[in-house]
């Protein structure tokens, strides 16, 4: 553990006390430097006895804000471990936590960034800081159920499998982006086939010229490919309706062409309840194999 980290931690606001107890969790797991942070969002929930939605929330959180960044993963037999590192700047630029009043009429720099020496200041000592241990890699823990709780959202990663590999960028923040449009209720598949038409269509693209996964994402360029699925479903079901509203009329008024109506065809209709087994006969249809009915003119 690094006392270094936690005192930092300690005198910064992080606007929730859930958010404070996450973080002094991770501050006594982290290197003098903030970093070699491993630990499971499980093993988080299980020490602070916070809920697994606000701890998996404030963690999300924290990467976007840059007070956390994501350095690596670490092997375990059920998968791996996400290894993070606590941006020392981030913190320092949070608001500090408000001090005794001191009647000295003296203000004080709260954080020192570095250790304090045990100087005085009008007779008040500074703050001196516990000797840092030194960079310290801690022993995993066990990764039974941590490990998939750490495989977040497996459908954000392959529908991110989709976009053009050499144009992703920022994987953690595309990820993100990505789970919030599956959540607002985007089919999975139907964001693939977004995506694979905009690569179609970026083909010959120059690198300048292409869209980069978290930006694409971002600025919602998936609703162009999305809206235009949509239209061609569309029209899909509006062909399909006409085609069964033309069989249902070749049966109903005895067509010759009834002869190039398929079994299927035929059990599609009468399952939509657009003709009965009897108008069907009536019109002189008769099965001959699983493909074709075989069209006989009334006598």
């Amino acid at each position: 553990m690094s006392w270094r980290i936690a005192n930092e931690c300690a005198e910064r606001r992080f606007g929730s006390a859930a958010r404070k107890q996450i973080i002094m969790f991770l501050a006594d797991k982290a290197s003098d430097d903030g970093s070699g942070i491993w630990c499971s969002k499980g093993t988080i929930q299980r020490h602070t006895e916070l809920s697994e939605s606000t701890v998996k929330r404030t963690i999300i959180d924290f990467l976007r804000e840059g007070i956390l960044i994501e350095t690596g993963r670490r092997q375990c037999k059920n998968g791996y471990t996400v290894i993070y590192r606590i941006v020392l700047e981030r913190v320092a630029a949070l608001e500090p936590t408000a001090e005794p009043d001191i009647q000295t009429g003296v203000t004080v720099n709260p954080v020192q960034p570095e250790p304090g020496t045990g100087s005085t200041v009008n007779g008040v000592r500074g703050s001196r800081w516990t000797p840092n241990h030194p960079k310290t890699i801690h022993k995993p823990p066990t990764c039974r159920r941590e490990a998939a709780e750490e495989v977040e959202d497996s459908e954000a990663e392959k529908i991110l499998a989709a976009y053009p590999e050499d144009r992703i960028r920022d994987r953690r923040t595309s990820l993100r982006l990505i789970a919030a449009v599956v959540k607002a209720g985007v089919e999975p598949d139907d964001l693939k086939q977004a995506i694979n038409a905009y690569a179609k269509e970026s083909e010959g693209y120059t690198r300048s010229k292409v869209c980069f996964s978290d930006n694409w994402f971002k600025m919602r360029r998936w609703e162009k490919g999305l809206a235009q699925i949509r239209a061609d479903r569309e029209k899909a079901r509006e062909a399909e309706a006409k085609g069964r509203a033309s069989l249902t009329e070749w049966i109903h008024e005895r067509h010759p062409l009834c002869r190039h109506i398929t079994n299927r065809q035929i059990e599609d209709l009468i399952a939509s309840k657009l003709v009965t087994p009897e108008q069907v006969r009536a019109a002189g249809l008769q099965a001959r194999d699983s493909t074709w009915l075989e069209w006989s003119p009334a006598e």
